[in-house]
Parts: C-alpha cells; structure tokens; sequence
C-alpha cells in the first residue's frame, strides 16, 4: 500500500517574476535620467531648453521641477560653449549630460568634442579623464528637412577616444545612460528621432544593459542583416517580408558603434554566410562602409556572397514626404538586398532604392 504524497510546498527562494509597464522610448531616457539623477549627486543635464520647457523632444519634462535649476540647466544657443563647459566639469569631478538638439548642430561643437574631449586623456598622459555624455538627436523621416535630419554618427564613430552607443529598443534607452555616466572616458549617445514615440513594455526593475556589445535582435540562418537606431525596426520588418519567402534572416543590432563588436558580427556571419548592412547615412565613408569591411577582412572564408549595402541616397535630405522616404532604406529595399545576397544575384550598388551612387 503507498502513501499519497503531500502537495510540495511552494518554494520562497524563487525571484519573483518582474512587473511590467507599458512606456515609451521618450519616457525610458527621461527615467534613465531621473535614475541617474538620484544616484549621484555629481550628476547634472545642461542643453538648449532642457529645464522649463522640458527639452525639445520632451526627455527632460518635468526634472526640472524634481531636481532644482543647478542639476537642469538652461543654456545659451552655443553649442561649443555649453559643450565646452561640459568637458570643464567632466575634468572637474562632475558627470554632465550634455544634450545637443540635433546631430547636424553638434558640428558647431565638434572642435570640443574632437580636440578635447577625445584627446584630454591622451595628451595628458592618462592624468585628465573626461566622464562624460553627450546625447543627441539623429535621423530623418520626419519631414524636418536638410539641417535636422542627417545620419552624422559614423563621423564620431571615426575618432578614437569617444564612445559612441546607438540605442534602439526601450531596454537600451533606459539602461545604457547609467553605464555611459560610469565609463571614464567620454560617450555619445545617438537617439533616433523617430524612435521618441516608440511604445512597449518595459520590465520594472528594468534590465541591466552593457555599453560594449551587439545584440541579436532575431536568430536567422540564411542571410545576416545588420542595422541599428532608426534602421532596426525597418529592418526586423523586412526579415518578416523574407520568412514569408522561405529566406530565415538573422537581425544584429550594433548598438555600440565604436568600439564595434567584431565577434558577434563574425559569429553571425559564420552561421548564414552572407551579409547585408543598413545605415541610413550616405553610403560614401559610412559606417557601413567599416562594417562591411571588417566582415570582408576578417570573414572572408564565411562570405559566400558579396556583402550588400543599403544606405541613404548621397542627397541632402529632401523635406517633401515621398523624396525623404525615397531617400532613405525602407524594409522593401533592405529585403532586395537580402535576396541579392542569398540567391547570388551580386550587389545592387548603394542607394536606398539599390541603383547606385547618388
């Protein structure tokens, strides 16, 4: 005769299982800021409407009136001298977040990012680290024309001593801040600028998240697509287009794009064998252009095709709604592209709608 066996008591070991929210990206940079602010005195936000307005794509809404005028604050319209002062108080102790409204305005202060900034560390002999981040608005697709909408981040990610992040999700929105602040030298980070209004869950406590490595967005075996920022969604779209065909493509997102990780490129490339990267940049000396490169050189025995590039048209960026969307990759395109690669077609040339040099 058994014995029936009692019911197991539950276990009180077991993490429970994170809340979620629904949120949006805007609001996962403002709750990375106000963490930030809550964690280290040190740390302040300084910019072009930052505090009583709330920001010019609203990031900073509200801080203002949680933490005081001294740790948000309102600066002139000289993005050379609020920068500037930025790196002054990096080398003075502080961690300044210094948010510039567009990537197009940051080359007015791109001789302090760029000759200081960058160099301090070096020329001073490793005595002077500059701690700190400058966060910008990247990107068209939003009908704001030539001078607001450019793809600048392959510039920057060019100079050796920055560090340069590309968040595209709402978990890299809210956590990559915090690490940017630890990191000693200094760090941009780039936020699409139609990715603000993105919405999704968000668990709470959210993820930790590291300022170092790719991430695979969708596991694939046929193709590799690579894309990050504004390119990413576009790009999960068009592998959607492709598995409807049969062709399973694998999505990395290069988030860090300096330094790049080589390792998850190559790793990706040596299950699928061929390659296709997406920047909404102009084609000629992109990032792409690097990417591409780094698979040819140190994959090329993985390559069986060429790798494909599909890029921005090498024209200022139309405002008209139909010439900005023409101009720029769309999943129909990235999807071509793919299917280049895969069925040994050869490379389309560079434009977003694959015919070549603009």
């Amino acid at each position: 005769m058994t014995t029936a066996r009692a019911p197991s008591a539950p276990r009180h070991d077991a993490a429970p299982a994170p809340e979620t929210a629904v949120t949006t990206y805007r609001e996962a940079l403002r709750e990375a800021h106000r963490e930030a602010l809550r964690r280290d005195p040190r740390v302040f936000l300084m910019g072009e409407d930052v505090g009583r307005y709330g920001g010019s794509f609203a990031v900073s809404l509200g801080l203002v009136e949680e933490f005081g005028e001294e740790r948000i604050r309102d600066t002139p319209l000289s993005e050379s001298a609020f920068t500037g002062a930025g790196i002054g108080a990096a080398v003075r102790g502080m961690r300044p977040i210094v948010e510039i409204m567009t990537v197009n305005f940051s080359l007015l202060a791109l001789d302090q990012i760029l000759n200081n900034a960058a160099t301090l560390l070096h020329m001073s002999g490793g005595q002077l680290a500059v701690p700190l981040v400058i966060r910008m608005t990247t990107g068209g697709g939003r009908q704001l024309a030539a001078q607001h909408s450019h793809s600048l981040e392959g510039w920057y990610a060019h100079i050796p001593g920055l560090r340069v992040l590309a968040p595209a999700t709402l978990e890299d929105a809210r956590g990559m801040l915090w690490p940017a602040l630890q990191d000693p030298d200094p760090v941009l980070i780039f936020e699409h600028g139609s990715l603000y209004g993105l919405k999704g869950s968000l668990p709470d406590p959210p993820p930790e998240v590291d300022i170092a490595t790719a991430a695979v967005r969708r596991p694939g075996s046929d193709v590799t697509l690579v894309a990050y920022g504004g390119g990413l969604g576009k790009t999960l779209e068009a592998a959607e287009l492709l598995a409807a065909e049969g062709i399973d493509a694998e999505v990395i997102d290069l988030r860090v794009l300096r330094p790049l990780d080589d390792a998850t490129l190559l790793g990706s490339l040596a299950r699928t064998h061929r390659a296709v990267v997406v920047d909404e940049a102009w084609r000629s000396g992109s990032l792409a252009g690097e990417v591409s490169a780094r698979l040819a050189e140190k994959g090329f025995w993985d390559l069986d095709a060429p790798v494909e590039r599909v890029c921005g048209a090498e024209v200022p960026l139309p405002y008209a709604a139909h010439l900005e969307q023409a101009a720029l990759p769309q999943p129909e395109t990235i999807a071509a592209a793919a299917r280049r690669a895969v069925r040994g077609d050869g490379p389309g040339g560079g434009r977003a709608d694959g015919s070549g040099d603009g």
